[in-house]
């Protein structure tokens, strides 16, 4: 069974789908035509409330991404990455075992499903700059994740 729900956020509507025990997808500027939530979903919208207001750094949710191996590896070592910080691809390959690989994270960083929760947002090019971004509005999105972090950019 699948459930999901929209909630509205500084970014636009979010979103948000589950297995019935665990977060599945997140889909920045989607919207749920016939929402059906659950404990997960809601959990969730909770907590983006929080992530946006300020109050939370951390997601507490249970999490089942699906990719391949690679994928998922990458989308582990992205969640090491705390609040305010950043690395580049290059960094992010040699956390996850990868070295020499950025190419091959920079696309399985923007195959992740779970935006913002998996925070694929936190990588930026090796001088800092903003390459790309695969939620909502694309860069414009992940200008405004980062400022709301702190976290400084070229």
């Amino acid at each position: 069974m699948s459930y999901s729900q929209s909630v509205e956020s500084p970014l636009g509507p979010i979103a948000l789908h589950s297995n019935g025990t665990a977060l599945t997808h997140l889909d920045i500027g989607g919207k749920v035509a016939t929402p059906q939530p659950d404990t997960i979903t809601q959990t969730a919208a909770e907590q983006l409330a929080e992530y946006f207001d300020g109050q939370r750094t951390h997601f507490d949710l249970p999490l089942a991404p699906e990719g391949t191996a690679f994928q998922e590896s990458i989308w582990s070592a992205l969640q090491a990455i705390p609040y305010g910080d950043s690395l580049s691809y290059g960094e992010l390959g040699l956390r996850a075992g990868r070295p020499g690989a950025a190419r091959a994270v920079g696309a399985a960083v923007g195959a992740n499903p779970l935006p913002i929760v998996i925070p694929c947002h936190r990588v930026l090019a090796s001088d800092r700059k903003i390459t790309g971004y695969s939620g909502g509005d694309g860069i414009p999105t992940k200008k405004k994740l980062l400022a709301l972090e702190g976290i400084s950019y070229r």
